[in-house]
C-alpha cells in the first residue's frame, strides 16, 4: 500500500450486529451481504452500486475489544512508528499492534478520546 494517510476502510464492530446492520440498510437504504465467520455472519454493506463501502461486526473473537463506533481504517508507513508516536503525544493504544489477515494494525486513541485504526499492508 503506498497510498499513505489515506482513510480506506470503515466499520462498526457492536454486540448485535444483526439488528443495527437492518437500522442502519433502513435509514440510509444500504444493502447487506453476509460474511460468514464460523458460527455466525457479519455484514459487508453495499451501496446502491452494489460497492462494499463499510463492515458492521460482531464484537467476538479477535474484535471483541473493538470500540463500538464508526472506526476509520487508515494506511500507514509503519504501525510501531505510529503507535510509539502516539502514546509519546498522549495519546492511548487500545488494540495492537497486531495482525489482521496478513496486515499490521492497531487501534489508537487521540487525547480527545477520538479512535482510529492504522494498518499497513
Amino acid at each position: 500500500m503506498k497510498n499513505y494517510g489515506k482513510i480506506f476502510w470503515q466499520d462498526l464492530t457492536i454486540e448485535n450486529a444483526d439488528q443495527v446492520k437492518d437500522f442502519y440498510c433502513e435509514v440510509i437504504g444500504w444493502k447487506a451481504s453476509p460474511v460468514e465467520q464460523g458460527g455466525y455472519q457479519d455484514w459487508n454493506i453495499l451501496n446502491d452500486d452494489g460497492d462494499i463501502v463499510a463492515g458492521i461486526c460482531h464484537k467476538r473473537g479477535e474484535i471483541a475489544n473493538f470500540p463500538s463506533q464508526w472506526l476509520n481504517y487508515v494506511s500507514v508507513e509503519d504501525v510501531k512508528a505510529g503507535v510509539e508516536k502516539c502514546l509519546k503525544l498522549g495519546g492511548r493504544v487500545i488494540e495492537g499492534p497486531k495482525l489482521m489477515g496478513k496486515s499490521l494494525y492497531a487501534i489508537i486513541q487521540d487525547p480527545a478520546g477520538a479512535s482510529l485504526v492504522i494498518i499497513e499492508e
